[in-house]
């Protein structure tokens, strides 16, 4: 390719990216037109668009793109002095040359001259001449335009020349932007949340630093017991030189010790707020606002409106909220089908609307927000809403449920059938609807990005679609499980519940074990066969069981225990294993273990793939021990009522036996006169505080080895080294307290709620 090829090449992808700017533009303003055609500063946007695309047009050779925009720019600058008064045939003209301006500008996308000439003649017809708001003699013929290149410089092409790299490199608030690949990003976001996840496993090291401060601290004080003791003999010189020495020594080798544990602790902190920030920095850096995918659909909106016979508007909320760019992308097809879906089904035509006291034109709005993590997606529209007895009677007519259960169906079931394969209230194939593909296509995209949709509806007033997807796929909460002695995760968008199964509640049927969930038999099948892991043994009498959903599969997983929720940094799997059965992904936990991502719909065809080649395993009932193990026993020290109460249910769901006292003195009383495997403490409380009733119980003989958590609302650095310092085992702030924090370090301290 020589230079000026290369140059040229340059010039039309500038041009490109400069139409595809300016059209979204003239698209927006002509919509906004169209409902109120005097607005002064959306004539004067569709006007200057027209103008920088005709410039850009022009310095790039694009002869077609000169015509195209021309003869829009007349038409918007009439408009514009008051000579036109813009009708929707105007709109419908101007949005067609949009379309046609967006073609030219497409590389690849040949445009015959023809197609340019018959615009162009559209456009004059519309701008009678005969009209004297619109004389003939300002507007040249295409012909002359294309002579005028070399003669007419004009100040306007410099302009739309740079329009295209301010596009480039400039945000609207003029900040600079650099281009960067997505696999660039991708990897930027996998070695932070690496860095995330590495800077945990400094926790269980200092953790035991901490652990032998305090062995070192009893084996000094059990020092100076022995040389108490031993003063009383009548050793020789050496002998107590031998003892002071070692005395000595050890307590050089605590204070060292204790100060490299605190310059750890230090660093530890440091390293995972600066982890967390990078990790956040990093995907921020995939974020984009929502309004990225919603180009086009208000036009679409519109003309398939216009199409059906019908007046529509489409009005859109949170347009800026953002959202990972790959969730982006998988929300443009179903969002799609939602707003044919309203505009079909849902908007009535203008003549049935003024029967029922409405406006003539329908409303449908899209609202989009952030709630706990997720996005949430509200679509509504002011249309007739749903007809329940004509969907009654469409379930019974395709023999999908007997009359007498469909006559007892509530609201809630009955929309659920809207979602079925295949199913569909029109009784006509159109090309808009009638295939029954919609509503089940939505349910499954959006399954896919681990969310969930929800239809609902009012009488003649309306539907609303809620859909909630992550704001990024980066990042998924999942329950973690134990299954053949390896962590696996279940993405929680996949679960319908957990629950525990005495052997009462298996049964057998034709061949196959099953329990009752929810009304119906639910097939039981082991994950350690679909993972293909010996099975591991749990001293419960009950079943761990996942219930698993995915459209209309439901089978329960048997595990063998249940580890917790955890939020996940997805980490892809190497190319070079290829597909991994079962496996979508992997991801590290807080202590860096490795834990394994199910791929639901993978898992739930291996399923059928058991059942249909009848290897399914028989999942042996577990017979209930003997004689079970003593519980561990939990002190929990609190002046508060509420945090109080809700720890000691936390530990007691969990299997511990739990005391609880009021403040330091109370617990002190309970520490003396009975035996705990933990104690957990609060700081400021009356009569004792938590510094006073841990320092207290280091002292005492009996009780310095009893580990020791503390909870407070101080979320400061030397609060926490203050009750470290003072001897305990475990610090958690109440501002980043939930169950799994506590049940985790609990675990953590003293293992499992049996001995």
């Amino acid at each position: 390719m020589t230079p000026d090829q290369m140059r040229d090449a340059s010039l039309l992808e500038l041009f490109s990216l400069e139409a595809d700017a300016q059209t979204q533009v003239l698209s927006a303003g002509l919509l906004a037109l169209e409902r109120n055609p005097t607005q002064a500063d959306q004539l004067e946007a569709c006007m200057r668009a027209a103008h920088s695309l005709k410039g850009a047009a022009r310095i790039v050779g694009v002869d077609a793109g000169v015509s195209v925009a021309h003869v829009m720019e007349d038409c918007l600058v009439s408009a514009q002095e008051g000579r036109l008064y813009l009708q929707p045939e105007h709109i419908d003209a101007l949005l067609q040359g949009t379309d046609l301006l967006m073609r030219v500008a497409t590389p690849g996308n040949d445009v015959g001259a023809a197609d340019i000439e018959v615009y162009v003649a559209l456009m004059e017809r519309l701008l009678d001449p005969t009209q004297p708001t619109a004389m003939g003699a300002p507007k040249p013929e295409p012909a002359p335009l294309v002579e005028e290149v070399p003669q007419e410089p004009e100040p306007a092409p410099p302009v739309s020349s740079e329009a295209p790299r301010q596009n480039k490199r400039m945000t609207e608030g003029g900040e600079r932007v650099l281009r960067v690949t997505a696999e660039r990003l991708n990897s930027l976001l996998d070695l932070s949340s690496k860095s995330l996840v590495e800077t945990q496993r400094l926790k269980p090291y200092l953790a035991s630093m901490q652990r032998l401060k305090r062995i070192q601290g009893n084996g000094l004080r059990a020092l100076d017991t022995l040389d108490g003791q031993l003063k009383a003999l009548d050793l020789n010189l050496e002998a107590l030189e031998a003892l002071a020495d070692t005395r000595r020594l050890l307590s050089e080798a605590q204070a060292l010790l204790a100060e490299k544990h605190a310059e750890l602790d230090e660093f530890g902190w440091q390293a995972g707020q600066r982890a967390q920030v990078l990790y956040d920095t990093a995907l921020a850096c995939r974020m984009r606002p929502f309004a990225d995918v919603l180009a086009g659909q208000v036009r679409m909106v519109r003309d398939l409106g216009r199409s059906l016979g019908k007046q529509v508007r489409l009005e859109i909320e949170g347009e800026k909220t953002q959202v990972d760019r790959d969730v982006l992308e998988k929300l443009e097809a179903p969002l799609t089908h939602l707003l044919r879906n309203a505009v079909d089904h849902g908007i009535e035509t203008p003549e049935q609307r003024m029967l029922a006291g409405k406006p003539a034109e329908g409303l449908i709005r899209l609202r989009a927000s952030h709630q706990a993590g997720l996005l949430v997606l509200e679509l509504s529209d002011d249309g007739n809403g749903v007809d329940l007895e004509r969907l009654r009677g469409a379930i019974v007519d395709r023999h999908l449920s007997p009359v007498e259960t469909a006559l007892r169906l509530s609201e809630e079931e009955l929309l659920t059938f809207l979602f079925l394969p295949g199913f569909s209230l029109r009784d006509k194939v159109t090309e808009v609807s009638g295939r029954g593909v919609g509503l089940d296509a939505v349910q499954h995209m959006v399954r896919q990005l681990r969310g969930a949709v929800v239809l609902e509806q009012t009488a003649g007033q309306g539907s609303r679609f809620h859909l909630e997807v992550p704001l990024t796929l980066s990042v998924v909460r999942s329950l973690v499980v134990e299954v053949g002695e390896e962590a696996y995760a279940f993405p929680l968008a996949h679960i319908e519940r957990m629950c525990d199964l005495a052997p009462d509640d298996i049964v057998q049927l034709e061949g196959r074990q099953h329990f009752w969930h929810e009304g119906r038999h639910v097939g039981l099948v082991a994950a350690s066969q679909l993972l293909q892991r010996p099975p591991g043994q749990t001293p419960s009498d009950t079943l761990k069981v996942v219930v698993i959903r995915e459209r209309d599969a439901v089978y329960g997983i048997a595990v063998e225990r249940f580890i917790g929720e955890r939020t996940l940094v997805v980490l892809p799997l190497d190319d070079r294993l290829g597909k991994v059965q079962d496996i979508s992904a992997g991801a590290l936990l807080d202590d860096g273990s490795v834990v394994l991502i199910v791929d639901v719909e993978d898992m739930l065809r291996s399923v059928d793939k058991l059942l249909n080649t009848g290897r399914l395993e028989r999942i042996a009932r577990r017979s209930q021990q003997a004689s079970e193990a003593p519980r561990k026993r939990v002190l929990v020290v609190d002046d508060s009522l509420t945090v109080r109460e809700l720890q000691r249910k936390l530990l007691l769901n969990r299997g511990y036996e739990v005391a609880v006292a009021v403040d330091g003195m109370d617990g002190w009383n309970a520490l003396r006169s009975e035996d705990f495997d933990l104690l957990i403490t609060d700081i400021d409380m009356p009569r004792m505080d938590g510094i006073e009733l841990v320092t207290l119980l280091r002292r005492d003989s009996r009780l310095q080895s009893l580990p020791v958590m503390v909870v407070s609302y101080k979320d400061r650095e030397e609060d926490r080294r203050r009750g470290l310092d003072a001897g305990a085992d475990y610090y958690l702030a109440k501002a980043s307290f939930h169950d799994d924090a506590l049940l985790d370090a609990v675990v953590e301290l003293i293992g499992g709620a049996r001995a």
